[in-house]
């Protein structure tokens, strides 16, 4: 075998995911934890601006959807809130997000005296409202979400029984209380390359899993992606400035390669 098949067939066992997969329909069957953040509260209060739909506006906050998801994960996981503290600096709030961001997003969660201390604001919502540019100023990593290795796969049709690997892994991942960033795409069309954050799930009347999530372009109104069981595919049933179709989806940041 040549080292090219070799390597693909590799990075191929990668994506397809390493952690135990539990067959959907047993997944199905745990109780369902209550949802694990509050939209509106443990999400950020400003949107990643889209450049189609912001074509003349200066400053533009653009594609940083992928560092907006993966913080909120990292707020969930590292840091607490105190609003009865007093407020600090704008700098000061600037570096707290800088040392809650810099902690691998797929590290677990500290306990509550480990975490990094917000203080004077109730909530990460709270927080991006009243201090958004300090907020802004400390998410870094744009640059580095535009080259990531694994973003080759959207330019791939993945296979059926691929896509209820990721469905059946996110149901047990929200089961243990763990978020899940999903990038998703309906590649080849350009209109979805994007990421949001899985937080709850439903069922649906016809046995479909309807996943909520937080989309980073969409502060105001939580997102629906489902997984028709049938099919096996996900749909973008409610995804900010993207028609319901069918779209692949992928995990992300559960793991140092991946």
């Amino acid at each position: 075998m040549s080292v090219p098949v070799r390597l693909g067939l590799f990075a191929f066992a990668l994506l397809a995911g390493c952690a135990p997969v539990v067959p959907l329909d047993t997944a199905l069957r745990q109780p369902a934890p209550t949802p694990l953040i509050r939209f509106g509260v443990d999400t950020f209060a400003f949107p990643n601006e889209s450049r189609s739909r912001n074509q003349d506006k200066p400053d533009l906050y653009a594609n940083y959807c992928f560092v907006m998801a993966r913080a909120v994960t990292q707020f969930h996981r590292f840091a607490r809130f105190d609003p009865a503290s007093p407020r600090l600096a704008a700098t000061a709030y600037t570096e707290r997000v800088e040392q809650v961001t810099a902690y691998a997003p797929w590290h677990e969660s500290l306990l509550p005296e480990q975490r990094v201390l917000i203080p004077g604001y109730a909530s990460l919502y709270e927080l991006s409202g009243d201090q958004e540019e300090a907020v802004k100023a400390g998410l870094h990593g744009r640059f580095w979400s535009f080259v990531h290795w694994t973003n080759w796969r959207v330019v791939f049709p993945f296979p059926g029984w691929h896509q209820e690997r990721v469905a059946s892994q996110t149901l047990s991942e929200l089961q243990a209380g763990r978020l899940v960033q999903l990038l998703v795409t309906n590649f080849p069309q350009w209109e979805l390359n994007h990421t949001v954050v899985v937080y709850d799930y439903r069922i649906g009347d016809n046995g479909n899993v309807e996943f909520v999530v937080y989309d980073p372009n969409d502060p105001y109104v939580p997102g629906l992606i489902s997984f028709e069981r049938v099919e096996q595919r996900f749909v973008s049933t409610h995804l900010f400035d993207t028609s319901v179709g069918t779209i692949r989806a992928f995990r992300m940041y559960y793991w140092p390669l991946l």
